[in-house]
């Protein structure tokens, strides 16, 4: 299993201990807010993302990855890589997205981590291209894309949501010039496999 360390996080797998802090998560409105209607999500539906979450791994090499703090242990959420099946029109591609807890706002923890989870994508599953999907309105999303070196190609209408969406993407040619190769030694996105 792929476990990736940055300064201040990890980026594990999911365990049976992660499902009641994610659900303290989801069942905040203010997380909530941008995603999908807003809906909070209750401890059963946190449970059924994560199996979801951890299939996608097995079947597709990547997904999403739950946030630990390093210094304390502390799920703070996740962050990762999946498929965007909920918009289709920008398929194929694969999404980098993340959802913290509102204690770890503010922090640049969010960047931080999928700043790694997109350097995983490149460098260890070989994608071309990593997009990024945020409602309109949802500006510190927005910062983040653009700290990523993303940049916005289109807006849309979530197909269920109704919701203005704005799409941001970066390919594998505009990342590796800023991005030297990862490497075991690398401090601020050391990566460690563990079986």
């Amino acid at each position: 299993m792929v476990t990736l360390e940055t300064p201040r996080l990890v980026l594990r797998r999911w365990r049976e201990e992660d499902v009641a802090p994610m659900a303290a998560i989801n069942a905040d409105p203010e997380v909530m807010r941008w995603i999908r209607d807003g809906s909070v999500r209750d401890e059963q539906q946190t449970r059924s993302g994560i199996q979801a979450w951890e299939s996608e791994w097995e079947s597709r090499g990547f997904g999403l990855f739950a946030v630990e703090i390093r210094s304390t242990g502390e799920l703070a959420g996740f962050t990762g890589l999946s498929v965007p099946g909920f918009l289709p029109e920008v398929l194929p591609a694969v999404e980098v997205g993340w959802r913290l807890g509102r204690s770890h706002w503010g922090q640049g923890l969010a960047t931080e981590a999928a700043a790694a989870a997109v350097r995983f994508g490149f460098e260890e599953r070989g994608l071309r291209r990593i997009v990024s999907i945020a409602q309109v309105g949802n500006d510190a999303s927005e910062r983040i894309m653009t700290k990523l070196g993303m940049r916005a190609v289109r807006e849309t209408v979530h197909p269920t949501g109704g919701r203005r969406v704005r799409v941001f993407e970066l390919s594998s040619e505009q990342y590796a010039p800023t991005h030297p190769p990862m490497t075991l030694e690398d401090g601020p996105q050391r990566r460690r496999r563990t079986t």
